[in-house]
């Protein structure tokens, strides 16, 4: 096994998701949120929405982060999560916003699975049921003992120089800004994808499913999840879809075992997804250990809806 060409295959896989899937997104989206801070549209949403979302310790701007993530890509979040950042959202809120997003499927795998039968307007409200019982989880148990304090005075915040720029003083700070987060989540997106590289060259990933199969048989599950589902953990949802695309081609994985699987498989709680999430702020992987208890009971109840309609 050669440890060093797996390294340099992740850092190249990991440049190119970096450079042609996050900083492009990232530029339009931090554009798009930046042009309606700019104008005052953000803070009225913020205003109008964050009463009715409290009791679910939910912000406004958390709220552009789910609509962000179940209609734009996983990448798409993390332009409202750096606002979030910039504006010193509280811990304790962060960690339900972090949760929230982990629990929840991403468009970029919604999508291109709708013509292989996902039913997607069921997948979505589930999906987004389950990210708003993630982040309460977290907010009101799980995360409770965090500060709910604002780090930073946030009306004084966005009162900057940014409300004085033109469009293209805009244009140029979402691309800096864009640039700087996707090459702060290249670390932890190396390593992610570093260690898939070596569970497969040392043959980890079919001692595992050896190892599974039994559980499996017992519980009444299907082989055919074990690939999607190692897939989905160690490579994320792109490397997701490409495995059940094949799978779908050659007859081996149905409509049913898409939709059936939908809850538990299609989210961004993977290496890939944890590392560009949490290299976003150095306090993302504080927050983290507070978020997955709530993360995995968004996930738990999104698979239990899923396995009970399919």
């Amino acid at each position: 096994m050669n440890i060093i060409n797996i390294i340099m295959s992740a850092g190249k896989s990991s440049v190119d998701v970096a450079l042609y899937t996050l900083i492009p997104i990232m530029v339009v989206m931090l554009f798009i949120m930046k042009y309606l801070e700019v104008k005052g549209v953000l803070d009225f949403v913020v205003r109008h929405t964050t009463p009715l979302l409290k009791p679910f310790g939910i912000t406004g701007l958390a709220f552009f982060a789910m609509i962000q993530l179940n209609f734009v890509s996983f990448a798409a979040p993390l332009a409202a999560l750096a606002i979030m950042e910039k504006r010193g959202t509280s811990d304790r809120h962060m960690a339900a916003t972090l949760a929230m997003l982990f629990a929840m499927g991403q468009a970029s795998t919604f999508y291109p699975l709708i013509p292989a039968g996902l039913h997607w307007s069921t997948a979505l409200i589930i999906s987004v049921c389950g990210g708003v019982i993630a982040a309460a989880a977290t907010y009101h148990l799980f995360g409770r003992k965090l500060s709910d304090k604002a780090l930073l005075n946030e009306d004084e915040a966005v009162t900057t120089n940014e409300s004085k720029m033109g469009l293209i003083g805009i244009i140029n700070s979402a691309g800096s800004d864009a640039i700087r987060l996707a090459m702060g989540s290249l670390p932890m997106l190396i390593i992610s994808l570093s260690v898939v590289g070596i569970l497969k060259e040392a043959g980890g990933i079919e001692m595992l499913t050896r190892l599974v199969s039994p559980l499996l048989d017992k519980l009444n599950i299907s082989e055919v999840y074990i690939l999607p589902a190692l897939t989905k953990c160690l490579a994320g949802g792109t490397a997701y879809y490409g495995v059940v695309a094949g799978l779908v081609e050659k007859g081996l994985y149905s409509a049913h075992n898409i939709n059936a699987s939908a809850g538990l498989l299609i989210q961004t709680f993977d290496l890939p997804g944890i590392g560009i999430y949490l290299g976003l702020s150095s306090r993302f992987p504080r927050l983290f250990r507070f978020a997955v208890p709530g993360i995995l009971v968004g996930i738990g109840l999104r698979a239990a809806v899923h396995s009970l309609l399919y």
